[in-house]
């Protein structure tokens, strides 16, 4: 493997070869049917250039021949690309005023209309921490004798098998309060293990929202820190089939730094501003 010399510059996303880039894009979509074009190409960059200098490279050249002589690397690239990292009770303030004020909300709507279940969806779900917080807020709320299904997807498989475990470091449950921990958590050397119970809440599954998949139909979709890495056309595209897939009045959770596009702004009312919550309005979506 051809490593980085002492007086050679590193590779930048900033700086990545447009032809290079398009090698990579075209071996992704042969390879693994992964469309780069959906995705905003500053970001991209950056991954693959950090990937690269992982690899001990300084130039995009010798690691595409890696690529193609190493499947597992092309497997490491993906992971790179797509992988979100993540924890429990990520942004605390979301989640308490999911469970004072949404989530209670949207229980009694649901028990008002007869229904015996209550659809999440979580989008990007990467180690599962999010659905799990969602499961274990749930799990201590009056839910009128509703059940619970909670669906989490992501793009990589690998991702989604470690998820499905329910195993977790430290770091990863700083913010998940000590009666909470000691409720539902083992401990077991050095990782904690959720209990059966609550895992059972949760359903993974690899999905593509940039795919021609259905979109389930849900009264609730949590996806925070995905929306930013795709270009404003596919944003808008997603929003809308996000409107399509969401019952009456159900509730859209979006990550701090997005907001929604274009004529999409129609289809949903701000209920949160600041956590990035809105909720379907009875606007026709396309």
């Amino acid at each position: 493997m051809k490593k980085q010399s002492a007086d050679s510059e590193p590779l930048v996303g900033s700086e990545f070869p447009d032809d290079a880039f398009a090698e990579i894009r075209a071996l992704l979509l042969a390879r693994r049917d992964l469309d780069l074009d959906m995705y905003k190409d500053r970001c991209l960059k950056r991954r693959i250039a950090t990937r690269i200098r992982r690899c001990g490279f300084h130039e995009a050249t010798s690691y595409i021949a890696l690529l193609h002589r190493s499947e597992q690397e092309v497997d490491s690239l993906v992971e790179a690309l797509m992988i979100h990292v993540s924890q429990f009770f990520r942004n605390p303030s979301t989640f308490i005023l999911l469970e004072e004020k949404i989530l209670p909300l949207l229980i009694n709507k649901l028990h008002a209309f007869g229904r015996s279940e209550i659809n999440i969806w979580s989008v990007g779900c990467a180690g599962g921490e999010e659905p799990y917080s969602l499961a274990l807020l749930l799990d201590n709320l009056d839910r009128k004798g509703l059940g619970v299904k909670i669906l989490a997807t992501d793009l990589s498989d690998d991702i989604i098998h470690q998820a499905s475990q329910g195993c977790y470091e430290e770091q990863r449950l700083v913010e998940v309060p000590p009666e909470i921990l000691a409720r539902y958590f083992v401990k077991e050397d050095r990782h904690y293990h959720l209990a059966k119970r609550i895992r059972k809440m949760v359903t993974f599954r690899q999905h593509n929202i940039l795919g021609k998949d259905l979109f389930p139909a849900c009264d609730m979709i949590m996806c925070r820190n995905v929306m930013i890495y795709f270009s404003r056309e596919e944003q808008e595209n997603v929003f809308h089939r996000f409107a399509k897939a969401l019952n009456s009045e159900g509730y859209l959770i979006l990550g701090r730094a997005e907001t929604l596009q274009g004529n999409t702004r129609r289809l949903f009312t701000v209920e949160s501003p600041a956590e990035r919550i809105y909720r379907r309005t009875l606007a026709e979506a396309y």
